[in-house]
């Protein structure tokens, strides 16, 4: 059984609109609202939302169109994707990482054997920000990872602005990262990940 089939939580919600055919008879749509790990056929969407996200902010993204196709080939069950009648509004990607913190080398590997899932990147298109998917769709990502027998904890790197957003998720600041792109100087924060056997008591993973 994979991880996404045991979660209750991740599988999509049957939603459907009312619309109706001329006739009256109510027609097939997509379902309202949707969470799924992603695959790299979603990776140009995901790309989309992002250089939108970020190029206004920062100058660059934090992973690149071909890295998102690297990481949803590599570990596509640590991404999450929601979806609103078949459209891609808001995405975390995540890989594996085998240290206490991150270093350079954190922005393009996935440590197969590691127990901390290094978070790349979250964001939430345009049309649909100040609504709190953002938050929504982190909850949902931590009860995912609490779900998966290797995950340990969440780790992710931001600017000194974002963090009282992540604090509100229940990051919390280890100090300045050793990572840096370009002049940005980052912040790095973890969450604990309590792992299979509690959550199988607890939740019925």
């Amino acid at each position: 059984m994979s991880a996404l089939s045991a979660l209750p939580f991740l599988k999509p919600v049957h939603l459907r609109s009312p619309r109706s055919s001329p006739g009256g008879q109510r027609r097939h749509t997509l379902p309202a609202s949707e969470f799924r790990c992603l695959s790299p056929e979603d990776a140009v969407s995901v790309f989309e939302i992002e250089r939108e996200a970020f190029i206004s902010v920062s100058g660059d993204c934090p992973l690149h169109l071909d890295e998102i196709r690297h990481f949803l080939n590599l570990c596509p069950e640590l991404s999450l994707g929601w979806f609103e009648e078949g459209r891609l509004v808001a995405f975390i990607i995540g890989s594996l990482w085998d240290q206490e913190r991150l270093s350079q080398a954190a922005l393009t590997l996935h440590k197969a054997q590691g127990s901390a899932v290094h978070i790349h990147v979250l964001a939430v298109h345009r049309t649909v920000r100040q609504q709190g998917k953002g938050s929504i769709l982190m909850w949902r990502y931590l009860q995912y990872l609490r779900c998966l027998p290797f995950a340990r904890r969440a780790l992710l790197m931001c600017e000194p602005f974002l963090v009282p957003f992540y604090q509100k998720c229940g990051f919390e600041a280890l100090g300045p990262c050793e990572v840096t792109v370009g002049d940005l100087a980052f912040v790095e924060m973890q969450h604990p990940v309590r792992g299979h056997a509690f959550m199988r008591r607890n939740s019925g993973c």
